[in-house]
């Protein structure tokens, strides 16, 4: 009974996905030449994947718009974030900025160039993961738009250079004429608006560029972190850990937030993975700023230098195990 109770519940709280569970019905497989109607551009010859995996989730291409042209102010001048709501802080060279996910909800991709390199900020509600990548492509910038597809629960991106599709948790390109190409992931923090403001005083913090399109700040997933089982997954679970749970992942291995938790610090070969409390989880409450407390997590790696900040993504543990099967998962 709770399983049908997660899910109809959270089929109710996720209106951008509203129509999503028609199309696992009704078009259980993948169908590329209904694609190429939307999609002229793509080349479908070439893909990485079996178009069996990846699903509509409810809205067409650009449904969930990415923005292009992102506003910011300087810290000093945000008033209305609360100190324990998320942002993904970036920092390249001296240009520092914040991204909160009180945006990113509602546009999964930002488009922005800091420090003078061009990057993609980006969020998947689904799988809680955010990650930054340099968006060249053989040299050269392309922007990044959504697809409204998703594979494995995950955000389906695509180039508007060439409409190749790209997998978000990966950064590679997994149809059309770029399959293959992979994104450099850059080294960014999941954090609390107050340690991005501690850190960064005179940094800057996006803001929205039309304060009414979107209910900012309203979280449209409530009780997705309560929920027993994953939205539009149909892949294998891992097992002795809930599919639910958050893990730390760094390339091929990743840690149990409740580990990292309970230990506080875990160092493994070069690398050092710290928690302290102090954040809103995204995906709980209406409201992002009361959302539990997940906490923040920090990960370093050992250089001549010093610690340096290392990539590195919270999401669930089913994300992990689709993306990485043969990795490694510390419980």
């Amino acid at each position: 009974m709770k399983i049908r109770h997660d899910l109809v519940a959270l089929q109710l709280a996720i209106c951008v996905l509203a129509t999503a569970t028609m199309f696992v019905s009704a078009q259980a497989k993948a169908n590329p030449e209904h694609w190429q109607r939307e999609w002229p551009n793509t080349d479908f010859s070439k893909h990485a994947v079996d178009y069996a995996e990846i699903l509509s989730g409810g809205p067409p291409k650009d449904g969930i718009p990415s923005i292009d042209d992102p506003k910011f102010v300087p810290v000093a001048d945000m008033t209305n974030l609360a100190d324990s709501e998320p942002v993904i802080g970036l920092r390249i060279g001296d240009d520092a900025r914040a991204y909160p996910l009180r945006i990113l909800t509602w546009h999964e991709i930002v488009n922005d160039t800091v420090g003078g390199v061009p990057v993609a900020v980006t969020y998947c509600p689904l799988c809680n993961a955010a990650i930054v990548f340099d968006r060249r492509v053989a040299g050269e910038p392309t922007e990044f738009g959504t697809t409204g597809k998703l594979r494995h629960s995950d955000l389906v991106m695509y180039d508007r250079a060439t409409e190749s599709w790209w997998q978000q948790f990966l950064g590679e390109a997994i149809v059309g004429a770029r399959t293959g190409t992979k994104l450099e992931v850059l080294p960014a923090r999941l954090e609390s608006w107050s340690r991005f403001k501690a850190r960064h005083p005179a940094g800057l913090v996006q803001i929205p560029s039309n304060p009414g399109l979107r209910p900012y700040g309203a979280n449209p997933y409530v009780g997705y972190d309560g929920a027993s089982f994953p939205f539009l997954y149909r892949g294998s679970y891992p097992e002795g850990i809930a599919p639910m749970a958050r893990v730390v992942a760094i390339g091929d291995e990743a840690w149990a937030l409740s580990l990292l938790r309970e230990q506080g610090r875990v160092e493994s070969g070069d690398l050092v993975l710290t928690w302290e409390a102090g954040q809103n989880s995204a995906l709980d409450t209406r409201s992002i700023s009361e959302g539990q407390d997940v906490g923040n997590v920090v990960v370093q790696r050992k250089g001549a230098q010093g610690l340096e900040d290392a990539p590195y993504d919270v999401t669930f543990a089913f994300v992990f195990h689709a993306f990485r099967p043969e990795g490694t998962l510390h419980k």
